[in-house]
């Protein structure tokens, strides 16, 4: 048996006045797009992962509010994900601050230019902008931290 031993990551859909929050970052030299999101770190809960990824990438505090979706994706080079779709819905767009050096901007897109656009990182940039137009997200209740470090 081998085992699996897939990255876990967290992104988030964060909407506002019917536009959505991207990332541009270069991969070798080229610009590419996608959600705030990146690799849960040892110690803390999911929600904390996609706040703290929200932060760093874009200068935004905000909390989400739904699981959208979770993902099992394999990359083009085999490595394995397991992602946790998280929406933010937000009353106003807002200005970004970028904290994170790899992130070169931010953008506030409608679905449309995002779907049609050649930049995305990934599939799964188009895959959670259709799981939000899809209106179906799950409470943040269904996940649960047990045991040390974390508290309740």
């Amino acid at each position: 048996m081998i085992l699996f031993n897939p990255h876990v990551t967290v992104a988030c859909i964060v909407h506002a006045k019917s536009k959505f929050l991207i990332v541009e970052e270069f991969i070798n030299e080229i610009p590419l797009w996608n959600q705030p999101a990146g690799h849960l770190e040892a110690g803390e809960t999911l929600l904390e992962a996609a706040e703290r990824e929200l932060w760093e990438e874009t200068g935004i505090r905000a909390k989400p509010q739904a699981l959208l979706k979770l993902h099992q994706w394999n990359a083009p080079d085999g490595t394995p994900f397991i992602r946790f779709l998280f929406l933010i819905e937000m009353e106003q767009i807002v200005d970004t601050d970028p904290q994170d050096s790899d992130i070169h901007c931010c953008h506030w897109l409608n679905a449309e230019e995002i779907l049609r656009s050649p930049q995305l990182r990934s599939p799964l940039v188009a895959e959670s902008i259709r799981c939000y137009l899809e209106n179906q997200a799950y409470p943040l209740s269904i996940l649960d931290s047990y045991g040390p470090p974390f508290t309740k």
